[in-house]
């Protein structure tokens, strides 16, 4: 019955012939297995009519797997994770699959798991974001796909057709870097702006854009540069170890409090500043010029409301 599950997996559709031949079983044996399997909840339905058969419903079964205690431990706890975040590409199927897993494990293994809920956890900031989207944006990284999007930035909202890279989360924001057909170059999304994406199959993926990963760091050697210097308090060297940004370039003086000298494109400069208008007191910053009027301007701003 495992082998036939696995079999019907790898198709799309199949007739009983098909299956009888490959098993050297009657066509009988064959058609009471499918109808066991059917009720055990595989989603197999029949086709009628010249050229039909069987098939299998888009949502298919996996075969069992054993694990072990360690790895089941491992596996519940990377699930459980994904309920901190708001919104998952995979909709309710972490959920799912998570009930599931938990149900027929040992009593004994089940036992040991309630005693690490809620104190062993991968931990994450509550986000609001669509799940819909991220849905599409994951479905369009599988089917290789070009997605229209309504994205809102700092110019106001605007339609576009993005090719997606990838998908990851960060600070409990999900992100999607992707190559946009409006800038003609690759752009950091961030999925809580989108206001709405579809998949559009009427323009052609990149081939060379679909070769990246998030892996593949972004060419900013061919965009304008700078460096901004920091000092951070200990607190602040706190804040930023956690942050791919400043992390790399952190140096930790004995004091417990850093430095950084990070090299960032100068179109991401209003998005680092805002970082490091959130750390406040925590880190001074010391050049370039045109960082330091950017928080003295800021400092302004926000005087004026209390005087």
């Amino acid at each position: 019955m495992i082998q036939l599950i696995m079999m019907i997996n790898a198709r799309k559709s199949f007739t009983v012939q098909e299956l009888a031949d490959e098993f050297g079983l009657s066509k009988r044996t064959i058609a009471r297995d499918l109808d066991e399997l059917s009720s055990l909840g595989v989603p197999v339905y029949s086709v009628q009519g010249r050229g039909g058969g069987y098939r299998l419903l888009q949502e298919r079964l996996l075969p069992p797997i054993s694990f072990t205690e360690s790895e089941a431990v491992a596996l519940f706890f990377a699930c459980q994770s994904l309920d901190y975040f708001s919104s998952v590409p995979f909709g309710e199927g972490a959920e799912t699959a998570l009930n599931k897993f938990y149900y027929y494990l040992p009593t004994d293994v089940k036992d040991r798991i309630d005693r690490l809920k809620n104190k062993v956890m991968i931990w994450s900031p509550y986000r609001p974001m669509s799940t819909e989207v991220l849905n599409t944006l994951m479905q369009a990284i599988m089917i290789k796909s070009v997605v229209t999007v309504e994205y809102s930035s700092r110019g106001g909202a605007t339609k576009r057709d993005i090719q997606p890279i990838g998908l990851y989360a960060s600070s409990g924001y999900w992100y999607c870097p992707a190559f946009c057909f409006l800038r003609e170059e690759i752009r950091q999304f961030r999925v809580d702006r989108i206001g709405s994406a579809t998949l559009n199959e009427s323009i052609s993926c990149r081939e060379d854009v679909d070769q990246l990963s998030l892996l593949d760091k972004p060419v900013t050697d061919q965009l304008e540069q700078i460096v901004l210097r920091l000092a951070f308090t200990s607190q602040g060297v706190w804040q930023v170890e956690s942050n791919a940004r400043f992390a790399p370039f952190l140096e930790r003086m004995d004091d417990g409090s850093g430095a950084a000298d990070v090299p960032i494109a100068h179109k991401d400069f209003l998005f680092h500043m805002d970082l490091l208008w959130k750390l406040g007191e925590d880190v001074t910053v010391l050049g370039p010029e045109e960082a330091i009027q950017w928080m003295r301007s800021k400092i302004e701003s926000l005087s004026r409301l209390y005087l």
